[in-house]
């Protein structure tokens, strides 16, 4: 062993152990055996285990060792050695540690291994000790006292979704609200043609178009904060399937409460521990809602890119922010860009909730083995949904024109105007002046007066677009 740890030494290694032998670690990292297993097993795609999800394991090991002392079971000074690495890795100070792709054990054993290792050698080194020895904090031992993966992996994903959703997915549609109300306001004198079935219908004004894209992002925002109920219990304390066995039956509250305290949310302990690690319906309901609002995204952004479409032969009812060059053959041509990256982020989650469905649906038994994947497709829908938001916003909406002219000459030309006449005439007489009207090129007020149906004067009086965008 001791020629073997010098030849390490050389190679700028180091030699740590678990339960299957030695094996050699970089020596300028601090995880440990169980973590280089991993990454030699593992050798799956380019999908780390995603940052909040470290930062939210590192807040589990904080709260657990200030829990486990408060109880008497961890003495001062390895409790405030883990509190401070627990906090190094929480304020990022520790990046670069935590390697691990997100397709490994379905439980996450080795991304919480991981954290324990890490832990455990920066405690040991604040401590004066050496990395590796195991002593005097041990990564299984002490850092992982009173934990199982089992219930801290469940108990991390729900800490980063929530933590994620709250601090950076509510703040980007709450501004992406305000700025389509602004539009809101800004076009509420602009009356133009409504469309159904991408066909011409009764007029609006566009005001009223946005106050209904408005009013998606409002329910959007409902809806998620709906959800954050489901999220918001914690697996913590069930250990490894759900019992509690070697934690104290104090354990789970208090933990909760501190970590409650420390990210200031309302976390609390799941009331029933073995849902808590079998099943995942909190997650599955809770990336149900970002889906739906994935849609609402989609379809407020190819509504606005088609009321840009031209400039020149297209609806070209909006006048788009142009951002860069939109063809590497066409010259001076530019396109919706914003508009297709949201879109395209809406499909991401269409195909995550997809993931999480099917990955939510298998808990076998005691333990759900799917949660990395799931935390995966949590997070990167989240943080797509808010970046694109956001994107969205500054880029496009903010900059957003009405081509008044151009929305008039549409509407001025519309058909479906014919309805204000259905009162007045019937439906069959009515629908008799627009299809006469197109096929002979003509105009509605033409036909009816030529067919006999109006006056000039009752139609001019009848007609008024504006007064269609109300009841009445």
């Amino acid at each position: 062993m001791a020629a073997r740890a010098k030849a390490a030494s050389a190679r700028k290694v180091r030699v740590e152990t678990d339960t299957f032998g030695p094996i050699e670690v970089p020596a300028d990292r601090y995880w440990g055996a169980q973590t280089q297993r991993s990454r030699q097993n593992f050798r799956i795609g380019t999908e780390r285990m995603p940052e909040p999800v470290v930062r939210a394991l590192a807040i589990v090991k904080l709260a657990a060792a200030e829990t486990n002392h408060k109880l008497g079971l961890l003495d001062r000074r390895r409790a405030s050695a883990i509190a401070r690495a627990a906090r190094e890795v929480i304020d990022g100070k520790l990046d670069g540690n935590f390697p691990l792709v997100v397709w490994q054990t379905g439980s996450g054993t080795q991304s919480n291994m991981n954290l324990n290792e890490v832990i455990s050698n920066r405690a040991i080194e604040l401590l004066g000790g050496k990395m590796g020895s195991k002593s005097p904090v041990h990564p299984n031992d002490h850092v992982n006292m009173s934990q199982s993966s089992n219930d801290s992996f469940p108990t991390a994903m729900h800490i980063a979704a929530v933590e994620e959703i709250v601090q950076r997915l509510l703040p980007a549609l709450t501004r992406l609200h305000k700025e389509l109300v602004r539009k809101q306001k800004a076009f509420a004198g602009i009356v133009k043609i409504g469309r159904t079935h991408t066909q011409d219908a009764t007029p609006l004004t566009l005001g009223q178009e946005f106050s209904g894209y408005a009013a998606q992002i409002e329910n959007g925002i409902a809806r998620i904060k709906e959800t954050l109920k489901s999220l918001t219990p914690l697996a913590q304390g069930g250990t490894a399937v759900g019992t509690g066995l070697n934690a104290s039956p104090r354990f789970a509250a208090l933990f909760a409460k501190r970590v409650a305290a420390i990210t200031g949310l309302p976390f609390t302990s799941a009331p029933n521990k073995f849902e808590a690690l079998a099943a995942h319906d909190a997650y599955a309901f809770a990336h149900g809602a970002l889906n739906a609002l994935a849609t609402g995204l989609f379809k407020i952004a190819n509504d606005i890119r088609l009321l840009g479409s031209g400039p020149r032969s297209g609806l070209g009812e909006l006048i788009l922010p142009e951002n860069e060059p939109g063809s590497s053959i066409m010259p001076g041509k530019v396109n919706p860009t914003q508009c297709e990256a949201l879109t395209m982020a809406c499909c991401q989650v269409f195909g995550n909730q997809t993931t999480v469905t099917v990955a939510a649906s298998q808990g076998h038994f005691e333990l759900n083995v799917y949660k990395p994947v799931l935390a995966h497709c949590m997070l990167q829908s989240i943080r797509l949904l808010a970046d694109a938001a956001t994107s969205f916003t500054d880029h496009c909406v903010v900059g957003i024109k009405a081509d008044a002219k151009r929305i008039d000459e549409l509407m001025q030309r519309s058909l479906m105007l014919v309805t204000a006449l259905a009162p007045k005439i019937g439906y069959d007489n009515a629908a008799k002046v627009a299809k006469t009207a197109h096929a002979r090129g003509t105009t509605l007020r033409e036909e009816a007066v030529r067919l006999g149906f109006v006056t000039a004067a009752e139609f001019d009086r009848l007609v008024k677009p504006e007064k269609m965008t109300r009841p009445g």
